[in-house]
């Protein structure tokens, strides 16, 4: 990569490459971090409470003993079910120091899909919050776990509105849990391990760090696999990426994108930790009314968001009223799925901001491709690669033919932070990972300044507001019903998620079925954001000489109607 057309179009300050990289875990990276000076710099803000880079060094490591104590050993996977916040943070740091591998979970994901997920990653542990504890109890026992953590929401939070929460919340919203033998409470066990880490664990660069759930290339959750030195490596790119206007003294980040999500994961937690920059937890990304209240009292610099939040954000009463409640952010940020050009345009003309674009995947473990900060902006382009991440353009049928700019095919990705592959599955890492070189499934085109334009998915993968919807896991729902005969799902265009979830259903001949009960069925086995958004009943669906379903052309019918 000793020329690219790209590299002159880096914002000033941003290296070609930051090679070679420190082999280090984000674990070096915290206890530099206190060694440097800053131990007691603020790391994570949480509803009014602050949590330094001593006390998450400090806890972790306490917890990191306690899980070691309680069974954990090096090279287990343990679940998070838990929203964004202090414990999340923490115990994700107490399992890298414990040996282990850090899977995060949904916390919406229902019984089935937390069986599911548990089953596949070979968990025995899990770390949940108090709120989804019920919930992993009933699926536990068809999964490998043998025992879990809890945390209640309450106790990262500020005395005052810990009293107020265990006075009127607590009880009325099912935080209250009463644990099973064998079970455990988080801050019991930090309690109990102060001022203890575990003896004799070496926790290398190498090692596993995280598995990300993704579709890869059929329709089943797999887990992509992360390196520690991938986490490092990922945010050092970004936070070279977004320091040409950021001051890690003095400017925080809103860390709203889920941490179960490779954008919250593996883009905004670690550009925050490389950097110092603190992290601004919010649980609950829909709450945009507390989002903007939070943005007013804590002024961050930077804000990441999904299309999604942008059109919310834009149609909020209070933004629209003062439009200046945004003036604090110096960056903002769009991930996850195609940002339309209509909502870049109406968001930055009502508040004077101005978004970036950002483009990666969860098996490039963030290898991004970036809208310059400060420079070239193109309409319709993602942006440009970043510091030592490569893109070619490859015949969408063979890839040995590298095609020319402007023309479309398969997006390919090289970058040294790529996933070491699926977890036990090694046909669908072959699939993806050839030669050094990431296969997205994405089809785009480079232009001649080296812009990344990204026009269609190869895929059927579904991103409603960023979140990843698997075609056949929503088909194999539906066919359950008995009134269902065949049934086909896809993505369709959505102004306000970008795209929807849409099912066609041929029914049983003589039987009947409402769209009301279609998506009653999927709720009951899935996540809220898979549930279809429509419904259409039709006498048979599109097939290929061989019978299968083509996707495609239903959501070109979808669109030629203007459904």
């Amino acid at each position: 990569m000793t020329d690219r057309p790209w590299f002159t179009h880096y914002d000033e300050g941003v290296p070609r490459s930051l090679r070679p990289y420190p082999e280090h875990t984000l674990i070096d990276v915290l206890r530099e971090t206190v060694k440097s000076g800053r131990g007691d710099d603020p790391a994570l803000l949480f509803q009014g409470s602050t949590i330094t880079y001593r006390q998450l060094d400090e806890q972790s490591s306490a917890f990191a003993s306690a899980l070691v104590a309680a069974g954990v050993r090096k090279g287990d996977r343990v679940v998070i079910v838990m929203p964004n916040s202090p414990q999340m943070v923490i115990a994700e740091f107490g399992i890298w120091k414990a040996g282990g591998v850090v899977v995060p979970i949904n916390p919406l994901y229902t019984g089935h899909e937390l069986e599911y997920a548990i089953s596949e990653c070979g968990a025995e542990t899990a770390v949940v919050l108090s709120l989804f504890y019920g919930k992993v109890c009933e699926a536990r026992g068809n999964t490998p776990l043998k025992r879990v953590v809890v945390s209640n929401i309450k106790e990262y939070l500020p005395s005052v509105k810990r009293v107020l929460f265990t006075l009127l919340k607590e009880a009325k919203e099912g935080h209250r849990a009463q644990l099973l033998p064998g079970d455990f409470g988080m801050q019991a066990m930090i309690a109990a391990h102060a001022g203890r880490s575990p003896a004799g664990i070496r926790v290398s660069h190498d090692d596993p760090a995280v598995f990300m759930f993704s579709g890869g290339t059929t329709g089943k959750p797999k887990c992509a696999i992360g390196r520690h030195q991938a986490m490092v490596i990922s945010g050092m790119q970004l936070s070279r990426w977004f320091g040409v206007v950021l001051s890690s003294r003095e400017d925080s980040i809103i860390l709203n994108m889920p941490l179960f999500h490779v954008y919250g994961q593996l883009g905004i937690m670690t550009a925050g930790l490389v950097r110092n920059y603190p992290l601004i937890l919010v649980p609950n990304p829909k709450d945009i009314d507390g989002l903007l209240n939070l943005i007013k009292s804590v002024r961050p610099a930077v804000l990441p968001g999904v299309p999604t939040l942008f059109n919310a954000l834009a149609a909020h009463p209070k933004l629209q009223k003062d439009h200046a409640l945004l003036k604090s952010l110096k960056l903002i940020v769009s991930g996850a799925s195609p940002l339309h050009l209509e909502t870049r345009q109406r968001f930055e003309s009502m508040t004077g901001a101005q978004i970036i674009e950002a483009y990666g995947m969860t098996e490039s473990m963030l290898a991004s491709v970036c809208t310059p900060v400060l420079g070239t902006r193109k309409n319709g382009a993602v942006g440009v690669p970043g510091p030592d991440v490569d893109v070619r353009i490859v015949d969408a049928d063979d890839s040995r033919l590298l095609l020319e700019p402007g023309v479309v095919g398969e997006v390919l990705l090289q970058a040294p932070q790529l996933m070491e592959g699926y977890w036990n599955n090694p046909a669908e890492t072959e699939g993806m990972l050839r030669d050094g070189w990431l296969h997205t499934g994405d089809l785009g085109y480079l232009d001649e300044d080296g812009f990344l334009f990204i026009v269609d998915r190869k895929k059927d993968l579904i991103k409603p507001s960023g979140f990843q919807v698997w075609p056949r896991e929503v088909e194999e729902v539906i066919s359950t019903h008995p009134s269902v005969l065949e049934v086909g799902v896809a993505g369709v265009p959505d102004d306000r998620k970008g795209e929807a979830v849409k099912a066609w259903v041929v029914l049983r001949q003589g039987c009947e079925l409402s769209v009301g009960e279609v998506q009653e069925l999927c709720r009951k086995d899935l996540a809220a954001y898979k549930v279809p958004n429509h419904v259409e009943f039709r006498e048979a669906l599109p097939k290929s000489h061989i019978g299968k379903v083509l996707r495609r052309q239903l959501v070109e019918e979808h669109n030629g109607k203007g459904s």
